[in-house]
């Protein structure tokens, strides 16, 4: 049923019912048109307490005026109807459904003071001033009640009045509620009762029926009242469920985008006010929505500067633009992470105070980047199995973060690894760039045995991975030995090796001597004698050789492995440049 003949059933029951309380007996004598029906009714009762119709039939006296429109009254005719009862004097009950009707209408048909002592407007008045205005419930049955009565309500300041009263209750009820928390502690101290979640805001749900415009100057008055950021976070949450929620189709697509626009708007400063999986939830539907550039921008930063409590599910956010090859914004990742790394340099107004509240005015903390950091390594493997995801993105999203972000990169290479995997035609340059993020010595023992066999990497990165490996044992070798002994004897025993090392080199100085002199002789023997002879010397040389290095190690008690191998090499080499 369309609005017109919404218009016609209400015009038509209002004149059955109209003809079980009007006058029978006398005729009437005029006939008066609201929205295209019409009532038949008495001239003098409606003369009488209205202002309007009186003048109209004053200016059509002569003519003996039957007939009257009455265009563009609020409320339609069955607001006409409760007025017509109030001038023949019929009882009726004001209620918070039908008191904002009674005002526009008795304002509209000029049923004041001025013509009538104890008018209908009068009535409708105190009664706003006396109960409506005193209950928050009611308050929000006359703001939804006005939304078809607009402009006329917004002239008579109801709405303005409804709002005010529904955010000063709401205060009001919080502040008594945290008064009722207070107690004294066993040490004679005040303190506060930890409060639960949203208690004492009842109000929430009763908010969630108003339409959007009244709904953001209701939430707009509630903070200039000093309600608590919490309760109006939760109340915008409640609100965008169930708005967002329901069916969409091309009418209410119109209705969700400026919702999700308006709620964006109402958000708090105060950071955690509402829930990041929230933020990250409007994100989506602004984007699926087409929502202003500006909504979407704040969004990011609002949820950038809390990221460390985001999961992996709120950053898959999927690619809702047309022609777009990935799977997921990508795009819209990275601009999140920049606005988590650059905190300090955009979350501060001229007055020097964080846009966003939070615990630190800085830049993020280190535990918060370590959050992030494997939040970040996580979201890189999903995306990583993405074929179509090019190669700087993924870069751009890894070097987001600053270096000192990730203390160990197993995360980071686990993802680097499944990107290779996913990506098997990728260049070898691009395989060293991919490469260059890792940092082998931040990564743990598992993850550098697994790399040391990973045929994907190129052979730098696998001589990376050795190379620290060995330092890494190296080093847990020396210190388990280290941790066996004592200070004392540890000093006592570098002392000791220090020393024999200086005697070591001695006699390998000693030895190179006496080997670059034979070597000299060797060559001179070679040119003068036959090669059997040369043989023969030779063998004795070597010979002569072995008796110095047994005589010179008689000193030693404990003869050097190190010493044993360093002549063998000098030898190899001697006998190579012979050759």
């Amino acid at each position: 049923m369309d609005k017109h003949q919404q218009q016609l059933s209400l015009a038509k029951s209002s004149r059955q019912s109209c003809n079980e309380w009007i006058f029978r007996d006398v005729p009437s004598d005029i006939t008066i048109e609201v929205n295209g029906g019409t009532i038949a009714l008495h001239k003098f009762p409606l003369v009488s307490r209205s202002g309007r119709i009186r003048k109209l039939v004053e200016e059509h006296r002569d003519s003996d005026i039957s007939r009257v429109e009455l265009m563009n009254l609020p409320g339609g005719a069955e607001s006409f109807e409760l007025a017509a009862k109030f001038c023949y004097g019929i009882n009726f009950e004001i209620t918070p459904l039908n008191v904002a009707q009674l005002c526009c209408v008795s304002d509209y048909l000029e049923m004041t003071e001025e013509f009538s002592k104890d008018n209908l407007h009068l009535h409708a008045e105190q009664y706003l001033e006396s109960i409506v205005y005193k209950n928050l419930e009611m308050c929000v049955e006359v703001l939804q009640q006005c939304e078809n009565l607009l402009p006329h309500a917004n002239e008579l300041n109801i709405v303005s009045r409804c709002i005010d009263a529904v955010a000063s209750k709401a205060c009001a009820e919080q502040i008594a509620l945290s008064f009722s928390r207070l107690e004294y502690s066993s040490s004679g101290r005040l303190h506060t009762i930890r409060q639960a979640k949203c208690e004492g805001d009842w109000w929430i749900e009763d908010l969630s029926v108003i339409r959007i415009d009244l709904y953001q100057r209701v939430i707009t008055a509630m903070k200039c009242c000093g309600v608590r950021p919490e309760s109006i976070g939760a109340s915008l949450v409640n609100y965008a469920q169930k708005v967002l929620t329901k069916k969409v189709d091309l009418v209410s697509t119109g209705h969700q985008k400026l919702v999700v626009e308006t709620i964006i708007s109402l958000l708090p400063v105060e950071r955690l006010a509402v829930p990041i999986s929230f933020l990250f939830e409007l994100l989506r539907n602004a984007v699926m929505l087409d929502c202003t550039i500006a909504c979407r921008l704040d969004l990011e930063r609002r949820i950038g500067s809390q990221l460390d409590i985001a999961t992996l599910d709120d950053l898959l956010i999927p690619s809702f633009r047309h022609g777009c090859e990935t799977l997921f914004d990508v795009d819209m990742v990275y601009r999140i992470l920049v606005n988590f790394s650059q905190q300090d340099d955009g979350e501060y107004d001229m007055d020097g105070v964080s846009i966003f509240e939070s615990d630190s005015p800085h830049s993020p903390s280190q535990s918060a980047l370590l959050k992030v950091s494997k939040l970040v390594d996580d979201y890189l493997a999903e995306i990583a199995l993405d074929v179509n995801l090019k190669l700087s993105k993924f870069i751009a999203i890894a070097e987001a973060l600053p270096a000192h972000a990730r203390t160990i990169h197993d995360g980071l290479y686990r993802a680097i690894d499944i990107y290779l995997k996913t990506h098997k035609g990728i260049l070898d340059a691009d395989k060293k760039r991919l490469c260059k993020l890792i940092d082998f010595q931040k990564v743990s023992q598992e993850a550098g045995a697994h790399a040391a066999l990973n045929e994907r990497l190129p052979l730098q990165s696998v001589v990376q991975v050795l190379y620290f490996e060995q330092l890494r044992l190296r080093n847990a070798f020396s210190g388990a030995l280290s941790a066996a002994m004592s200070p004392r004897d540890n000093y006592a025993s570098l002392r000791r090796e220090n020393r024999e090392l200086k005697l070591e080199l001695t006699r390998l100085r000693m030895r190179l001597n006496d080997l670059e002199k034979e070597h000299v002789c060797m060559k001179r023997d070679m040119a003068k004698s036959h090669s059997h002879k040369f043989m023969s010397s030779f063998s004795k040389k070597i010979a002569k050789l072995r008796f110095f290095r047994h005589s010179s190690s008689r000193g030693s008690s404990s003869p050097s492995r190190q010493s044993y191998r360093a002549d063998s090499k000098v030898i190899e080499r001697t006998c190579a440049s012979i050759e």
